[in-house]
């Protein structure tokens, strides 16, 4: 009897780790594939999707993908100020900035910081859902292990600019800019740039021509610090 138990659990167990092994594939296949095609939804968005229609079942998003050439230097440049300053010189993890970020949710005694890059941003955007549960993180680090080996770093932040939200239903630059200023990403200015990187963290907070003393104050900080980043 307790043979014949442990039979079952062993292969329990195998079977638990072929399904493992086969969904880190299918992630490693998306990836692979939109190295040279263009992602046409997330899974952020299709999760974003369905909760609008739970409101409204006419709701839909708003997105335009634009080639990489077509988004305004200046919006590069502010979201790695920022998003994540090192984005050049890491392999998808800020360790510097993941101990900030420990050590300041552990002083507020919640997590108010992550310390993200945005290749885990990408990550946790193009397959996973926003739970803050161990597993999940575990399947992000994977995913972004992934997403720096398979993609440049100019790719990685293309996608990345494509498919982030800017507003309730509004995805990726082009839709951003066209909804919070009518123009086109590719004429995006500087101070545009630094107000529409400084949404992120909150984007649906924002409604066009919306300023709020913290959206002022955080822009201005990513304005001062736009020249010096670098982008692919």
């Amino acid at each position: 009897m307790l043979i014949a138990v442990w039979r079952w659990t062993w292969r329990l167990v195998l079977l638990a780790l072929i399904a493992l092994v086969l969904i880190q594939f299918w992630f490693l296949v998306h990836i692979w594939y939109w190295a040279g095609h263009n992602p046409e939804s997330t899974a952020f968005m299709e999760s974003r999707l369905e909760r609008m229609r739970e409101k409204n079942p006419q709701a839909g998003l708003r997105h335009q993908w634009v080639p990489y050439n077509r988004i305004s230097n200046n919006l590069k440049r502010a979201i790695i100020a920022a998003e994540d300053a090192k984005f050049l010189d890491h392999e998808g993890f800020d360790w510097e900035a993941i101990q900030k970020a420990y050590e300041k949710n552990l002083k507020k005694g919640k997590v108010v910081s992550g310390g993200s890059t945005i290749s885990q941003q990408l990550a946790k955007n193009l397959f996973l859902s926003g739970d803050r549960t161990w597993w999940r993180k575990a399947q992000e680090a994977v995913i972004t292990v992934m997403i720096e080996t398979v993609l440049s770093k100019r790719r990685i932040l293309e996608i990345y600019l494509n498919v982030i939200e800017w507003g309730d239903g509004v995805f990726g630059a082009e839709a951003a800019a066209r909804f919070h200023y009518g123009i086109s990403a590719a004429n995006l200015g500087s101070e545009q740039a630094a107000r529409l990187a400084a949404m992120v963290p909150s984007p649906r907070r924002y409604a066009p021509g919306r300023e709020t003393a913290y959206l002022q104050r955080r822009a201005e900080i990513i304005l001062s610090r736009m020249n010096a980043a670098q982008v692919p």
